[in-house]
């Protein structure tokens, strides 16, 4: 049989069968999910990806959802006359917009998601990291070098945190297969007296797939993935190459970040962290279940 005279059904059967490698390197793996960017906005994709989340499931993937959702803060936080303060770019989380952050991670995104899996046949259930002591932070804080004086200046994000402990038995409880749960988790942590916190969500992702022992951790962004110096795509990044990417100015700005949180969860026991385009439809079943991926690879 040519191709010429192949039906749909061929070509499917076809798909599966060359899937199937890579669908049992996965059996049983645990793999996290950062979800945001456009993905998250754009009404196809969103239910494109909640059908690939459950399909992952039924496949034998433990997938474990972390969501951002910087774009509905910001418009809630306008509405609600709220003006954002920024201190050498970075946004300040004071009392107001902490409580904006809570009320929108841990409400209406968070359960938005949850619907949005169920309906698609899966078992999803909405988290906090303040749920079970599943994300335990410390206060945020960054530095600046004085033009002047060259002295390293203290800049207070307010309450913003990064994750100092996680612990992951809740997840592990949801995601067993007695039950099949799909966590989906909002990053806010809380510190040693209680306090709430804002977690960047690449960063809580990165923490969480590394306390978990993840097979691969998937970062979804709005672009392809890491770009060389002629706008082609790197397949594959090696840890330890990462200083020599930014010192070369191959990687800058909002990529360095993510490559970061990337690198650290390699050295921290992550099979993989990969940045694809959250924007290409099924970009989660191609990089996963194809043999050159769809994104960039961090080894």
């Amino acid at each position: 049989m040519n191709d010429e005279t192949k039906t749909p059904a061929h070509y499917a059967a076809s798909t599966l069968s060359e899937a199937l490698p890579f669908i049992q390197r996965y059996d049983r793996q645990t793999v996290v999910i950062k979800y945001g960017g456009h993905a998250m906005v754009d009404e196809a994709l969103s239910e494109a990806f909640a059908r690939d989340v459950v399909l992952l499931k039924h496949l034998g993937v433990n997938p474990v959802i972390v969501h951002g959702g910087g774009p509905q803060i910001a418009s809630l936080l306008e509405r609600l006359g709220i003006k954002s303060e920024f201190r050498d770019g970075l946004r300040v989380t004071d009392d107001a917009t902490m409580e904006v952050v809570e009320m929108v991670l841990s409400g209406p995104i968070n359960k938005s998601i949850v619907r949005a899996i169920n309906k698609a046949g899966g078992k999803a259930v909405g988290l906090s990291g303040s749920d079970a002591d599943l994300m335990k932070v410390r206060r945020a804080s960054r530095t600046k070098k004085d033009p002047d004086s060259q002295v390293e200046q203290l800049i207070d994000l307010g309450f913003v945190g990064e994750p100092e402990r996680v612990d992951v038995s809740v997840l592990k409880l949801l995601t067993d297969y007695d039950y099949d749960f799909i966590p989906v988790i909002a990053p806010v942590g809380f510190d040693g007296e209680g306090k709430r916190y804002n977690v960047n969500a690449d960063t809580a992702a990165g923490a969480i797939a590394s306390a978990l022992g993840a097979s691969r951790l998937l970062l979804l962004t709005d672009v392809a993935g890491v770009l060389d110096k002629d706008k082609q795509l790197i397949r594959e990044i090696r840890a330890d190459d990462l200083d020599g990417l930014i010192a070369d100015g191959t990687v800058s700005g909002g990529m360095i970040p993510k490559l970061e949180t990337a690198t650290n969860a390699v050295k921290n026991g992550v099979g993989g962290a990969v940045i694809l385009d959250g924007r290409a439809k099924h970009a989660l079943l191609m990089e996963l279940f194809t043999e050159h991926g769809a994104g960039t690879i961090v080894l």
